[in-house]
């Protein structure tokens, strides 16, 4: 930093406020990574839930909150991941499990190659949105009819993997090994996710997002900006459904219905889909809203829709935007 920067009213203060959400962030990763030891397996089968929504969600916020671009059958590249690796896990396809969930990952981004490559040139808004819902739905009866995937009945039963690492082996047969297992794989694909976001990439996909025809203007290939995209968010997705497979040891169509698109996208809203982590802010919101209301029918969706129609009429950058405001004045206040 230079001394003209700490000349500037406030820079100390900035310094300061990015210190202590480092701080913060290292401290919750802390406590999740002690979480078995902190609350009862019911509880740590959630959090783990919350973790996989999280990446799911990040992957979709990639394509509307960077590119401009809305999913609305994200859940066909989730489910392309889950089936997969429980289909490799219940059948022992004999592969190392991170080479299971490379696959996974990278099945769900060629799907999205392939649709971007055909759809991207022609659809964009509304119309890609149909699309994807449309193709999901169609994945969906194509599973339903599949006995090596379970058909109606989804794949049950899957166990979870054993690591060979040479030296040593990493036994992930037990929730708690399994969950923390989790934990870093997460973590390893947001910061993956934050890198592509902070890189020239990612600014090239934030001007398209503002104005794809001056983004057009200036050089950038807009078409194959959108399909990378669409890959990156594809494959982002895949990974997710790759890791819950085990975490959840069954598969079924529920994860392939339109409904369960509708899942990132509220946890993008509710978090604040103008920030890299307001996805994982929304899914968090959105699981203690649902605990906290279980024993009440009903009130979680009311409970959810409301703090929704609040937050696009007050703010619609989500509930980190709202505490960034709150910062804003409080910082006002002080110089003041």
């Amino acid at each position: 930093m230079t001394v003209a920067s700490w000349a500037q009213p406030g820079a100390p203060a900035s310094l300061a406020s990015h210190y202590a959400v480092m701080a913060i962030g290292a401290l919750l990763v802390v406590l999740l990574f002690f979480a078995p030891e902190l609350i009862n397996p019911g509880l740590l089968f959630i959090l783990g839930m919350t973790l996989i929504q999280s990446v799911f969600a990040l992957s979709w916020n990639l394509l509307f909150g960077y590119t401009g671009l809305a999913s609305f059958g994200h859940a066909g590249f989730y489910a392309i991941g889950a089936y997969f690796t429980g289909a490799a896990l219940r059948y022992d396809f004999q592969l190392p499990f991170v080479v299971t969930l490379l696959i996974g990952g990278a099945l769900g981004a060629l799907v999205a190659y392939i649709i971007g490559v055909v759809a991207l040139k022609r659809l964009t808004g509304i119309f890609l949105a149909v699309l994807t819902v449309a193709l999901t739905e169609a994945m969906g009866k194509i599973i339903g009819f599949t006995p090596a995937l379970g058909e109606q009945d989804g794949l049950g039963n899957i166990p979870r993997p054993i690591i060979e690492l040479g030296v040593a082996t990493l036994d992930l047969t037990h929730s708690n090994d399994y969950y923390r297992f989790l934990l870093v794989a997460c973590l390893i694909i947001a910061g993956g996710l934050w890198w592509v976001v902070h890189s020239r990439l990612g600014r090239s996909f934030r001007a398209i997002r503002e104005d794809a025809d001056r983004a057009r203007f200036i050089g950038i290939d807009v078409a194959r900006y959108r399909v990378i995209s669409f890959m990156i968010s594809g494959g982002t997705a895949a990974l997710a459904g790759a890791l819950s497979a085990p975490w959840t040891r069954i598969v079924t169509l529920d994860q392939v219905n339109w409904l369960a698109s509708t899942q990132p996208m509220l946890n993008s809203l509710l978090g604040g889909f103008t920030s890299f982590w307001g996805p994982v802010v929304g899914s968090f919101v959105f699981t203690s809203i649902n605990y906290w209301t279980r024993n009440y029918p009903g009130l979680s969706e009311m409970l959810v829709g409301g703090v929704l129609v609040v937050i696009i009429l007050v703010a619609p950058t989500g509930v980190l935007g709202i505490l960034q405001k709150i910062r804003a004045r409080v910082r006002k206040g002080g110089r003041s």
